[in-house]
């Protein structure tokens, strides 16, 4: 038993080394890590291969973590970017009484993270978590188009309103100009009655994480307020996020 659990850490250690390491790592580079002779590194890497945990890259020798864990890593970092966000979101809330988000790039288009809305009104906003949206359209796209980089040339740029910009010329212009502001707005680009605002935020090391923002009836949040709320919302999103 004693054996079983020093094989069962040993292999969780040569695992993470794995999983954390920014480059695929050999055999012959772990045997020397850990202390440990070819058959039994061997011994080791066939059991998580054959468990999904690791994989080889492309044909070589050497070992990356699996595609699964790309996606248990990412789901990991958006549930810590959720929690550590939450009191953002509620400050941005109490400040503007609209329906408040967070949104991250995913695959082309944004992702709603969270959402919320303490308001006491009759209509709400409807629930978002886990759906998609445009990024060429909405505030919260245009954040992440605009300070996550994204490269332009691969959207598919949908006309959903008569305000919804589909040439790619003015979509460029429109980062630009978010990139100047610091927020984004817009103006029935998405949906008809509906406006919005986003601003970024970021780590410690200044590298952009999500786009927050607020959403509601064009009737409520005119040019002016949205930018109103734009500078509000730049003041409490400038403490930088843990993640």
């Amino acid at each position: 038993m004693k054996n079983q659990n020093k094989s069962l850490t040993k292999g969780l250690q040569i695992f993470l080394e794995i999983l954390y390491s920014p480059n695929a790592l050999t055999a012959v580079v772990l045997c020397k890590k850990f202390n440990i002779d070819k058959s039994t590194m061997s011994r080791i890497l066939n059991s998580l291969i054959s468990e999904g945990f690791i994989k080889y890259l492309d044909n070589s020798k050497a070992f990356e973590k699996a595609d699964l864990l790309d996606v248990m890593s990412s789901k990991e970092s958006r549930n810590i970017l959720i929690n550590n966000t939450k009191d953002l979101l509620e400050k941005i809330f109490n400040l503007t009484n609209e329906c408040t988000y967070l949104a991250v790039e995913d695959n082309k288009t944004l992702i709603y993270l969270n959402q919320i809305d303490n308001s006491t009104r009759v209509i709400k906003m409807r629930d978002s978590i886990g759906l998609f949206a445009p990024l060429h359209c909405t505030a919260l796209g245009k954040v992440i188009l605009a300070f996550a980089e994204v490269n332009t040339d691969i959207l598919e740029l949908e006309e959903y309103t008569s305000n919804t910009l589909v040439k790619k010329r003015y979509i460029d212009k429109t980062i630009e100009i978010v990139k100047d502001n610091s927020y984004a707005i817009e103006i029935e680009e998405f949906e008809y009655g509906l406006s919005s605002v986003s601003v970024a935020i970021y780590n410690k090391d200044k590298r952009f994480l999500a786009a927050v923002g607020i959403s509601g009836l064009s009737a409520r949040l005119d040019k002016s307020k949205l930018e109103f709320f734009a500078k509000e919302m730049l003041k409490l999103s400038s403490q930088s996020i843990r993640l």
